[in-house]
């Protein structure tokens, strides 16, 4: 099978002032389709860095990205964006929605850059709204909805165009600890029953363990798991 985000020889550096700093080095990673990989690592270890290059957020300074069998380090600009709609959902920290629209406009955002019509839009918006359990809030307003809410109408937005992979990074970062497991099983039964590979950066080891493999950064490179506590 091969393989829907191959990286190989991946390095990035940023430029600061005079100064190069390289953040990741020489990484080669694959992520299997329908795979749920959880990135683990210190801050600063360049977890969001090799989130962001995934996800076609920014490139590399050297190496390959193939994501869905496409050279996306090789795009320009337009073309990555819109390989991006077509691609990627993204899920965040903070949810990142519109205060003035209700649930259903925040979800409905992406497939305004589609050829669907009205109708296909809002059939696509309840059916993603009914996956995440949000089907009786959908005309409520972020500041109406809890944190665990607003992160769902985040994650419906992401999945409404049927992205080939989503990139969440620390989606419950901002959430209780009930309100995360709430949402770490909704990105779960998104993977084994909608069958959709999620890449999850994480500091959490219990928000991990959703995941079906979990791979860890240290100093930008990939490191060995961390022994088990005796």
């Amino acid at each position: 099978m091969e393989p829907l985000v191959s990286m190989r020889g991946v390095v990035k550096r940023y430029k600061r002032g005079s100064e190069s700093i390289q953040v990741l080095h020489n990484l080669d990673l694959e992520v299997q389709p329908g795979e749920f990989l959880a990135l683990m690592g210190p801050s600063g270890s360049g977890k969001t860095t090799l989130l962001n290059l995934i996800g076609g957020l920014d490139r590399p300074s050297d190496g390959e990205v193939v994501v869905a069998g496409e050279h996306i380090d090789d795009l320009s600009g337009g073309q990555l964006a819109r390989w991006r709609a077509r691609h990627v959902g993204f899920v965040f920290q903070f949810y990142h929605l519109m205060p003035t629209l209700s649930a259903e406009r925040n979800v409905e955002l992406p497939l305004l850059l589609t050829r669907l019509s009205g109708a296909q839009r809002r059939q696509s918006v309840a059916a993603a709204l009914e996956l995440v359990g949000l089907t009786d809030r959908r005309k409520h307003k972020p500041s109406e909805l809890s944190g665990g809410q607003q992160q769902r109408v985040a994650i419906a937005r992401a999945i409404v165009t049927d992205p080939t992979l989503l990139v969440c990074d620390e989606p419950t970062g901002d959430l209780d600890r009930e309100t995360a497991e709430e949402i770490l099983g909704l990105l779960q039964l998104l993977n084994r029953e909608q069958g959709k590979t999620i890449v999850m950066v994480t500091h959490d080891p219990k928000a991990a363990q959703f995941a079906s493999r979990v791979v860890h950064l240290d100093k930008g490179a990939l490191a060995a798991a961390p022994a088990e506590a005796a």
